[in-house]
């Protein structure tokens, strides 16, 4: 069995591509998608204006108020569905669903976070309904998984306490599922071949080596890799970043096309 994430760049843009590539997979497969430009579409077709924030450590996020939580909520189900029935059609026996189901996939509302203003000045903001996973029910996506070949999973958990959906984020739904699944993979597909240094693509790195160059590498991919670095400590086997836009781009991260850490 493997994890396969997949961008909101590549949801809007190359999804059929996707599709394709997951209903030649031969073997079990846990898909968490994206959707933040999508989103981004629906909200400012709704005149909210989406937003950003960047923390210290130079991770650009999106910032969740509650409208912009439902809105959220309401594309990526769109997102789910629409997979689901692409891959069923395609002869793919298929189930979506989020964190909040089952409570498969639990998380904590951040009640405050730090941020950089336009001025480069900490300040801290009111956390919105945004989450950190705190949990995930293995032996829930584990019997989901053993009935279906695809699980798609949109990345909205449950805080148990404030009885909330929240947006937590792609690569951490992605990256938590596999931590507490320990399968053979976890392929990241976005709009880039990699990991980029210098220009090229790094084909290779240890879990440390990971670690020590994400302070070189621009936000979004910096934290991808530090999430790696953990996950591969935790237990998985290889954590692979690569495009989601070449053909057949699952197995083409499977044959070393893209970076592999591990």
């Amino acid at each position: 069995m493997i994890v396969v994430k997949i961008g909101g760049r590549v949801v809007k843009n190359a999804l059929d591509n996707i599709i394709d590539s997951v209903a030649s997979y031969d073997g079990k497969l846990i898909l968490v998608h994206g959707g933040g430009d999508i989103v981004n579409d629906y909200t400012k077709r709704m005149g909210i204006e989406p937003t950003f924030v960047t923390s210290p450590e130079g991770i650009r996020s999106r910032y969740t108020s509650k409208e912009e939580l439902d809105i959220y909520v309401m594309v990526m189900s769109l997102i789910n569905k629409r997979i689901v029935t692409l891959l069923t059609t395609k002869g793919r026996k298929s189930m979506g669903i989020s964190g909040v189901d089952g409570a498969s996939v639990v998380a904590t509302r951040k009640k405050r976070i730090m941020i950089l203003d336009e001025r480069g000045k900490k300040r801290i903001i009111d956390g919105g309904f945004t989450g950190k996973i705190s949990s995930v029910n293995t032996v829930l996506i584990n019997t989901l998984i053993s009935l279906v070949d695809v699980l798609i999973i949109s990345p909205i958990a449950i805080d148990m306490e404030e009885r909330v959906p929240l947006n937590v984020d792609g690569d951490q739904m992605a990256f938590n599922v596999a931590k507490a699944l320990k399968p053979e993979a976890l392929i990241l597909l976005s709009d880039v071949d990699g990991v980029l240094l210098d220009g090229k693509v790094v084909t290779t790195l240890t879990r440390d080596q990971a670690k020590d160059i994400s302070s070189k590498i621009g936000p979004g991919m910096n934290r991808k890799l530090l999430m790696a670095s953990e996950a591969v400590e935790a237990g998985v086997k290889r954590v692979v970043i690569g495009s989601g836009l070449v053909p057949n781009a699952i197995n083409s991260a499977l044959s070393g096309r893209g970076t592999d850490i591990s």
